[in-house]
């Protein structure tokens, strides 16, 4: 039996993060997958965006399709070594769609359960979750999305950094959930830019590097509400930084109960993980 994190002993306002709606689970970025999660009473659905050549806003983790979970529309494999040239940035949605991300064995998640999923778009996984937890009589979900952008990408795999922002913002606001979204990236462009588009924005930075935080947050030229670290870089001294400058702590992926239980007494605001099972 896995061993498992009571919800009663979290501290109050802890932030259950399903990454990828529940990666370990079933497919992922999937409508499946965000269903699961909420009923699995996670408080903030995680997801990663891409665009289309027709511009639509679509949840992916890739600007491609990954060979390790998609297959094409009539059911192929994707080589490794090809898979780049299958860039959802040159394909309208109507193409998109027709990609089937859920069927194919995931080589380090044996155990998700296996279906045949679609890339949704941001706007189709916005209105299930809205009516998933007003029919149940639930407290209104939070969102954290990721614009998934690097410099080298530009052009190529998704717009350049002032259209890209725009596109989500623009979904964000016609949703009315601006106020309970927290819009992520490795790439401090976008947040840069949404900072001063939007100062009333939750944006937050991930970091996988083992920079100082002080190094990291000069370069970003601000003080986002979160700071967002592969887990692993989380410690006292993090900890510390954070709480002086009133900055949140939520690191990713956490998939084990001893790591989220190491996480809390080190007082991280929450937790971003593929097991939202985890909980109980």
């Amino acid at each position: 039996m896995l061993d498992k994190v009571l919800k009663k002993d979290l501290p109050p306002g802890f932030d259950i993060e399903g990454h990828r709606g529940c990666r370990g689970l079933l497919p992922e970025n999937s409508v499946p997958a965000f269903i699961k999660a909420l009923e699995l009473g996670v408080t903030t659905l995680e997801m990663d965006l891409v665009i289309t050549k027709d511009k639509q806003v679509v949840v992916s983790h890739e600007p491609y399709f990954s060979h390790e979970i998609s297959l094409t529309p009539e059911q192929t494999e994707i080589p490794a070594d090809q898979e780049r040239s299958f860039n959802i940035y040159q394909m309208d949605y109507e193409q998109v769609k027709k990609f089937d991300t859920g069927s194919k064995v995931h080589p380090r998640f044996l155990s998700q359960h296996k279906i045949k999923v679609y890339k949704p778009l941001l706007k189709e996984v916005i209105d299930i979750a809205e009516n998933y937890t007003q029919e149940k009589k639930q407290k209104p979900i939070q969102y954290n999305v990721e614009i998934k952008s690097t410099p080298e990408g530009d052009r190529i795999f998704h717009p350049e950094t002032e259209e890209f922002s725009e596109l989500v913002y623009e979904v964000l606001k016609e949703k009315n959930i601006l106020d309970r979204t927290i819009i992520q990236c490795f790439d401090i462009r976008p947040l840069q830019y949404l900072r001063k588009k939007d100062p009333s924005l939750k944006l937050s930075l991930l970091v996988e590097n083992p920079l100082s935080p002080e190094f990291n947050l000069k370069i970003l030229g601000f003080a986002p509400a979160i700071y967002s670290p592969d887990y692993k870089l989380v410690d006292e001294k993090l900890i510390k930084f954070a709480k002086t400058r009133s900055i949140k702590i939520l690191p990713w992926t956490v998939n084990n109960a001893v790591d989220i239980r190491k996480l809390i007494n080190f007082g991280v605001h929450g937790i971003i993980t593929d097991y939202p099972d985890l909980f109980e």
